[in-house]
């Protein structure tokens, strides 16, 4: 029998393609808070206006994550996510469509609650239309990284999973970090609105080269040679979504506690990226004083942290097992190491007196609070079985109340500092010990969960 030929390297090129998405999925998301400033200023939004709009993504996000991973699952992730891609970029290019209006019918409808009742007006105006815009943009992510978790499942084999997730991970927090560097510029440059639409430009492309080179089997791809054929027949076989497709035995899922230590972690986790994400540049420019500019370099150099911790959060999951043996106790430590370091250096952070010894306490913190994220995400591909797509969905959906909470809270809690006569740091600072805490909280869910206990096949 001659041997087989070196094994090509299709599979790299499908982790760069999913690099790149979840380059462009960040920085659709995140390019919105550079922008708040300016469209705050020009369509006359509060900070609680804009925590509302920032939220409005995550509730649609979360609401669309399992019927979307379920589709990946049953019919594949290269349709699903070329329509995930072109239908947030067009979301995305619309946001800087929305001009100033306001719509009263002089009518409001009554809502009620025991003995509470609230008249609410019948109001269609910029603040509502942002918030329709955003909510589906929302919608159209969804399903984004269970897509990504299913491809990654399929396309690489298991020793190399780890080190794949730390970078498709890493690639999502780089895309954070370069949004508001390159929003500011592109503000500069054409404006704010203009930004939205060459922003949602880069997802049409994707979407293009996406849909014409991939496939979701491997073995029918030209560009896999027999060798690596052989190489990815395990992953292919064992991954969920094959030809076969059992229904989700969702009383067992449900009834899982690892379904909701894991989905407690995740949401004590957005609770506290979200707030990086969206708030960060106006807490700098708000609360330290600094110009625009600056304030992005700022929150850049805190996503950096992110996107640090998100790779070598990769290399810890795998190694970390792999030292040990064994992946229950292994696991819960690992997590809950890295979230209890970040809870204490994100509360430290409000010690700290320049703006740049805030931003690097508080980058410290996103270096160890997306550290663990590999770590939940190897978690969660342990326990679905044949269901990954719909697990992760389900999973990383039960992070929206963090997600949503985070970015409305901070907008309501300046606000009503700042209504009580508080300036400065002193209408902001004190959020970040919530934040702390939330962290704390979910480092504590880590020492319960078990990575060994399936939540979709008896034991």
């Amino acid at each position: 029998m001659p041997d087989l030929p070196p094994p090509t390297r299709a599979r790299y090129l499908v982790l760069a393609f999913l690099a790149v998405l979840v380059f462009v999925l960040y920085l659709d998301r995140i390019c919105i808070a550079r922008a708040a400033k300016s469209m705050k200023q020009e369509l006359g939004l509060s900070n609680a206006q804009m925590g509302y709009i920032f939220g409005a993504f995550t509730i649609a996000y979360g609401l669309f994550e399992v019927p979307t991973g379920r589709w990946g699952d049953r019919f594949g992730s290269r349709g699903v996510l070329t329509r995930i891609v072109l239908w947030w970029s067009v979301f995305t290019a619309l946001t800087g469509c929305v001009g100033m209006f306001s719509w009263d019918s002089g009518r409001s409808i009554v809502f009620g609650l025991g003995s509470f009742s609230r008249d609410i007006p019948l109001v269609f105006d910029t603040f509502v239309l942002l918030v329709v815009v955003r909510f589906l943009f929302g919608a159209g992510e969804a399903g984004a990284l269970p897509n990504v978790a299913r491809v990654v499942e399929r396309w690489i084999p298991a020793h190399e999973r780890g080190i794949a997730q730390g970078v498709v991970l890493t690639a999502m927090q780089i895309g954070g970090a370069a949004a508001p560097v390159f929003t500011d510029r592109l503000i500069q440059y054409v404006g704010w609105r203009m930004s939205f639409a060459v922003y949602g430009c880069l997802g049409v492309v994707w979407g293009a080269l996406f849909y014409r080179w991939y496939r979701d089997d491997p073995a029918e791809h030209p560009a896999v040679n027999p060798t690596e054929r052989l190489l990815l027949a395990r992953a292919q076989r064992d991954a969920p979504g094959g030809d076969h497709h059992p229904p989700i035995p969702w009383r067992m899922v449900l009834s899982s506690g690892n379904v909701w230590l894991l989905g407690l972690i995740m949401t004590s986790s957005a609770f506290a990226s979200y707030m990086y994400m969206f708030w960060l540049p106006t807490y700098f420019n708000e609360a330290h004083h600094v110009d625009l500019e600056t304030a992005a370099w700022l929150q850049a150099l805190v996503l950096v942290g992110a996107a640090s911790g998100a790779f070598c959060g990769g290399y810890l999951s795998t190694l970390v097992v792999r030292w040990t043996g064994e992946s229950r106790w292994s696991r819960r430590m690992l997590g809950f190491s890295l979230m209890a370091s970040a809870a204490m250096l994100l509360g430290g952070s409000v010690l700290c007196f320049s703006p740049i010894q805030t931003a690097l306490c508080v980058a410290a913190a996103a270096f160890f609070g997306h550290a663990h994220i590999a770590n939940w995400w190897a978690t969660t591909a342990q326990i679905s079985g044949r269901h990954l797509g719909a697990m992760f969905g389900l999973l990383n959906s039960l992070g929206v109340p963090g997600a949503f909470g985070s970015q409305v809270f901070m907008g309501e809690f300046a606000d009503y500092r700042k209504h009580l006569g508080f300036k400065g740091r002193d209408c902001w600072d004190p959020a970040f010990f919530v934040y702390a805490g939330v962290l704390l909280f979910g480092a504590i869910c880590w020492l319960l969960v078990d990575a060994t206990k399936s939540a979709t096949e008896s034991d």
